[in-house]
């Protein structure tokens, strides 16, 4: 079985159909208002019809309330929820059960230490993903998406109940590194794959995605 790909923070018609053609599994928009990669929801709901059945539509939301959610999930045709702060397991279980919608739950990981709230959301969350932490005393950092890698040896020896998934820094350089690394069978990537902040380049995606297959 080949890696399992998502790429996050499509914004057009070329870097969909790339990623499509590529062989994506996962297709995520960003409703953070703070990124490059944001998306008003009439454009991604566009977006999201020519999004064949098998592959996932996903939508990334920082600590968002019910009022962005129903917004958003009343005009976007969305597969799946990320949650990329520091939601607590709590909000997981409701958002799961108000949307009826699968979740994935983002750690940022510097340290062993930020492995250690993971088990408390298995079984709740639906896809486990970690990223890296972004720096500290940086105010303008983005909860994911900064181009940085953490520590893969970090993960290595944990085992969870639920499939999870490799985000962080990753490229067309450095994927078979990462998954050599962590036995990862999912990858997310975002700036891996742009030219210039929130602008997702198609040869950059297909070169991904061909390297991905091969693995």
């Amino acid at each position: 079985m080949s890696l399992k790909v998502k790429i996050c923070g499509i914004t057009d018609p070329e870097a969909l159909a790339a990623a499509l053609a590529g062989g994506v599994r996962f297709v995520g928009f960003v409703f953070y208002p703070r990124s490059p990669r944001r998306i008003a929801p009439p454009l991604a709901a566009e977006l999201a019809r020519m999004v064949p059945t098998g592959v996932r539509t996903v939508g990334l939301f920082v600590s968002p309330d019910d009022a962005l959610l129903d917004d958003v999930v009343g005009q976007v045709p969305l597969d799946m929820l990320q949650l990329h702060d520091d939601e607590p397991p709590d909000r997981l279980r409701h958002i799961r059960r108000r949307f009826a919608l699968p979740v994935i739950k983002a750690f940022r990981i510097a340290a062993a230490a930020d492995l250690e709230p993971v088990a408390a959301y298995d079984g709740i969350a639906d896809i486990l993903l970690f990223d890296a932490r972004p720096p500290a005393g940086t105010d303008d950092a983005l909860p994911g998406g900064n181009g940085r890698r953490f520590d893969w040896s970090l993960l290595a020896g944990y085992r969870w109940s639920q499939p999870w998934m490799l985000s962080g820094g990753l490229a067309a350089d450095n994927l078979g590194e990462a998954v050599a690394a962590t036995g990862a069978r999912m990858v997310d990537v975002s700036s891996g794959v742009e030219d210039r902040p929130g602008h997702k380049d198609p040869g950059r995606i297909r070169a991904f995605l061909d390297l991905a297959r091969g693995l």
